[in-house]
C-alpha cells in the first residue's frame, strides 16, 4: 500500500465532504508531538502544493507538563519543513498537574482548549486543525453512549464558542495504522505524552475492546464511521425526529454542524495527481 497516497486520499475526502478548508484560510495546526498530529501537518503541506485553493500553515505545541521526552526535536523538524512553529508553556496546566496530578482527560482538555484559542489569536489564524483520527471518533462515540447517554462523537468541523475559529479534524477517515506507518516511513520524530501510558482509563478500555472486536470484524471502524454519517433517525428514540401522530408533515432532518462542500469540487482529483 502506498501510505502517502492513501493518506492524501482520505484527508482529501474529509476536507471535500465537510468543506474544511477554504480559499484564503490561515490554518494553525495543533501539534501534540505524537504521530497523528505530525502526520496531519505533513498531509496539509502536501495538499497546500496540490489543492486548487490557497491557504497558509503554521504550527504550535502546548506544553502541559506531560511530554515524556524533550519536544524541541519535533519543533526543529517542523521548522525544517518551512513551517513557523510556536512552543507555548501553559502555566495553568502545570499548576493543575501539581495540585491535581490524577485529573482526568476532560479537565486537561478544557485547559488545553483555552490555551489553543489564545495561541490561535496570537498567530492570526482563523482555522485550527486537530489530529484526531478515525480511532478517536469511534472511541468518542462509544464513550458518549456509555457514559453520557447520547449518540454523539467528535465533530469533523465545528466553530469556537465566539465563532472566531473554525475547528477541523481532517484525519477523520485516517486510522492510526496509517499515521504510524507514515511517520516510520518518513523518519519523523515523535514525542509521546504520559497520558498515553495510563492504564485503566475509559478511553484505553474502549480502544482495547474495539481492537478485540476488529479481530473478527476487520472493517469495524470503517462501518462505525459510515454509521455516523448515515443516521436512520426514524428508527431511534429521539421524539424530535419521530412522526408520532402519523401526520403528513415530513420529519425534520437532523442538525449537522457542517455539511457539503461546493468550494473544493476538484480537491480529491488534485491531491492524487
Amino acid at each position: 500500500m502506498d501510505i502517502e497516497k492513501t493518506l492524501l486520499r482520505k484527508v482529501g475526502e474529509a476536507i471535500h465532504r465537510f468543506n474544511m478548508i477554504r480559499d484564503g484560510d490561515s490554518i494553525a495546526v495543533a501539534v501534540s508531538g505524537g504521530k497523528d498530529s505530525v502526520t496531519l501537518l505533513e498531509a496539509l503541506l502536501l495538499l497546500q502544493k496540490r489543492a486548487p485553493i490557497n491557504f497558509s500553515l503554521c504550527a504550535f505545541t502546548v506544553e502541559q507538563g506531560k511530554f515524556l521526552r524533550p519536544v524541541e526535536p519535533v519543533g526543529e523538524y517542523i521548522q525544517s519543513r518551512g513551517v513557523a512553529w510556536k512552543y507555548y508553556t501553559d502555566n495553568p496546566s502545570l499548576r493543575l498537574l501539581e495540585e491535581q496530578p490524577d485529573h482526568g482527560c476532560d479537565m486537561c482538555s478544557r485547559f488545553r482548549r483555552r490555551a489553543v484559542y489564545q495561541i490561535g489569536r496570537e498567530l492570526g489564524a482563523n482555522v485550527i486543525a486537530f489530529g484526531h483520527t478515525a480511532d478517536d471518533f469511534c472511541e468518542s462515540l462509544f464513550r458518549n453512549i456509555m457514559y453520557t447517554g447520547r449518540l454523539s462523537a467528535l465533530p469533523a468541523v465545528t466553530y469556537s464558542r465566539k465563532n472566531d475559529f473554525r475547528l477541523i479534524r481532517p484525519l477523520v477517515y485516517v486510522n492510526e495504522e496509517i499515521t504510524r506507518a507514515y511517520c516510520e516511513s518518513k523518519g519523523v520524530p515523535v514525542v509521546p505524552c504520559g497520558c498515553s501510558l495510563r492504564t485503566g482509563t475509559v478511553r484505553r478500555g474502549i480502544r482495547e475492546t474495539l481492537a478485540d472486536w476488529e479481530k473478527e470484524h476487520p472493517h469495524l471502524r470503517e462501518n462505525i464511521l459510515s454509521a455516523m454519517g448515515n443516521i436512520d433517525h426514524g428508527r431511534l428514540l429521539d421524539t424530535r425526529y419521530l412522526n408520532l401522530n402519523n401526520d403528513d408533515e415530513p420529519e425534520p432532518e437532523p442538525e449537522f454542524l457542517v455539511t457539503g462542500s461546493e468550494l473544493l469540487p476538484v480537491l480529491n482529483d488534485a491531491v492524487l495527481n
